[in-house]
């Protein structure tokens, strides 16, 4: 699932056209600079090091900017792009191309409870960013967060890039987060309606 900055919900976009994809994208390029400085904020928080072979799953990946800098920061992770836009998992993967054996695509809606059974696990890293808030329903967004929660290895890291402040506020979705199974939230960076939030679990008694 993707979006734009000024939160238009996720029912004013035709996602599924390639044509109004393409117009999008082309759009959203131009904000390329201050994301892509934001998205290594991001991952500054993620605890693993550069040569970690770790899992990671991208929650609305959209068209691989986030993949294409996890990959950056970890050349050897293998990482899963889900989106909810056929179109913009064609458009990911072309850009990440040269990185083909180390992606995976998985098409599913955060809206539907069953999402993650169509990416798999469990991941070591779970990484969001502009997407979450675009279910808009407090309790899907909850419902999303227990998902990521469950996909994730014991010990597992969730960082989310997000417009919280258009879900409830910062401080309500870190309740969230909390609630979903997650400790240790921490607010990295905060700037308006946008923050990162770094969330780790505890180790499961197997």
């Amino acid at each position: 699932m993707s979006s734009t900055r000024d939160g238009i919900s996720l029912d004013h976009h035709d996602w599924h056209s390639p044509s109004y994809v393409d117009e999008w994208i082309a759009r959203d390029v131009t904000r390329d600079e201050d994301r892509r400085l934001r998205l290594r904020q991001m991952l500054a928080g993620a605890p693993y090091a550069a040569d970690n072979e770790i899992t990671v799953l991208d929650v609305g990946g959209g068209y691989g900017v986030v993949t294409e800098e996890v990959l950056g920061v970890f050349p050897r992770a293998s990482v899963t792009l889900q989106d909810y836009s056929q179109p913009m998992l064609d458009q990911a993967r072309q850009r990440l191309a040269a990185h083909s054996e180390r992606v995976k695509y998985a098409v599913g809606d955060l809206r539907d409870p069953k999402w993650p059974e169509v990416v798999g696990g469990s991941f070591d890293l779970a990484v969001s960013a502009i997407a979450i808030h675009n279910l808009r329903d407090l309790g899907q967004i909850a419902a999303c967060y227990r998902a990521v929660a469950g996909i994730l290895k014991p010990a597992g890291v969730f960082l989310d890039y997000d417009l919280f402040e258009l879900i409830g506020g910062l401080d309500a979705q870190m309740q969230a987060i909390r609630e979903a199974g997650f400790v240790a939230v921490d607010c990295l960076w905060q700037e308006g309606r946008l923050a990162i939030i770094c969330a780790g679990q505890p180790a499961r008694s197997s």
